[in-house]
Parts: structure tokens; sequence; C-alpha cells
């Protein structure tokens, strides 16, 4: 397993994740096995995988929404002794039964100000439904007012589940070049997609998982063109991956 460089001095504002031997077994099924990775590098680290591999609940684990049983895992920054805000993005939205809006200025802990409110929902093109339910916006629609709303409490770390699964192109898109944008702003995502062509436009990194184990974590160019395990290759060849 190839693990990409160690920040330099000027990246101490980077959000890092590292966990050791981390495992999780439920019911006496082991669904995570021995995840042992650091992850120090800026931009978007992709998780790819076959079904069932234990992307969705290695990123639940890290984001807090379940507990390892074993191992252990540290999220902060380089500085000692911060820690950081954090969001998570999931494949299907969850949503408040109020105004777009509404939704917005629920979670918004910053500005309380309208005009940044609206200035998000512009962002996602959602300006012109700010009044409508959210519920009854389309799927695409609703997926691009939860990543609103996730970057609007202004997050150093954004975890997301599948976000694009399903959705129209231009929902896509406009995922796409926000997850782009926050990463210039210097926000860390950690990404899970069965899409290629989209782990490609957007990673720079990539930890590739399969039965719950990390066959191998590198930099985005060598596992697209040179993975190092076959199980990889199977998986970016189109085959598929037991």
């Amino acid at each position: 397993m190839v693990t990409p460089k160690a920040p330099t001095s000027n990246q101490s504002e980077i959000p890092c994740i590292g966990t050791m031997n981390l495992g999780l077994t439920i019911r006496g099924s082991t669904l995570l096995n021995d995840i042992s990775i650091q992850v120090t590098t800026p931009g978007v680290t992709m998780i790819l995988g076959p079904n069932g591999a234990g992307k969705s609940l290695l990123i639940k684990c890290l984001h807090g929404l379940i507990a390892p049983t074993r191992g252990r895992f540290e999220i902060g920054l380089h500085q000692r002794g911060k820690t950081i805000p954090q969001a998570m993005v999931f494949q299907k939205p969850v949503l408040l039964r109020r105004s777009v809006i509404d939704n917005l200025q629920f979670a918004d802990r910053h500005s309380h100000q309208r005009e940044a409110l609206e200035r998000a929902l512009e962002a996602v093109s959602l300006l012109e439904k700010k009044d409508q339910p959210a519920t009854q916006l389309s799927g695409g629609e609703q997926q691009r007012l939860s990543l609103a709303r996730a970057l609007i409490t202004k997050p150093k770390l954004l975890f997301l589940d599948e976000p694009t699964a399903s959705l129209d192109p231009a929902s896509v898109l406009i995922i796409e070049q926000l997850i782009k944008q926050a990463s210039q702003q210097g926000v860390k995502s950690v990404f899970i997609s069965h899409d290629i062509g989209q782990a490609k436009r957007l990673g720079s990194d990539v930890i590739f998982l399969n039965r719950g184990q990390v066959i191998e974590h590198t930099d985005a160019a060598t596992f697209f063109t040179n993975p190092h395990s076959r199980e990889a290759k199977a998986y970016l060849d189109g085959e598929i991956v037991l």
C-alpha cells in the first residue's frame, strides 16, 4: 500500500485523518477489518470499491455516526490540540419539513444573514425556489440543497456518501463544481463514488476498499494508470470483484 506524501510546513491548516487497526463487527460479522490509513493531503480523497466493501461504514465511523468496535482514529489539524468542524452529505437527502431557505437558516451558525443564505442558494441554482417546501424539490434539487446546507456550516472536513448517485447531469455538474470550489478554499473532502469518471475528475488520492479492508491508498494519477492490486485492476476494468 502506498501512502501519499506527508504535508509540508505550509500545510498546517489541512485537516488530517488517521486510523490505526480500525475495525467494526456487528452481530458476529466483521464489516471493517484493520483499517490503517493516513490522509494528510489537500483536495478530494475518493473512496472506491465494490458494493459491500465497507465504504459507507468507514466514513460513518470517521464522522462519529457509528462507533468502531476496535482500533482508533484521529481527526484534526496538523496543529496539535485543534479540532475541526465537519459535515456530511448522505446518498439520500435528509431535509427538514420547512422551506428551502429555512433549511439553510436552521444550519447556519455563522452569518445569520439572509443575503448569505440567498447566495448559497444561488450557488446551487435554487434561489428562485427559496420559499418552496424543501420536500417538494426534485431528487437532484434536494441533494443540491443538502450540499448547500452542509457547506454553509463552514466545515473544514466534508464527508460525501455517493451524493450524485442517480442524479440528473445538471445536478451532478453543480455538485462537482461546488466540491472543487470548496477544495480550493481549503475544505478537505472524503467522497464515496461508484463513478470512475467522477473519481478521475475530482480525486487527489484514492482509497480502494474490498471486503472491509484497505487494498491500496495512493495518489489518483497512480491509481488510475498503474494500480498495485489485482482487485483494483479488475475494478477499473469493469470486472466483478469478489
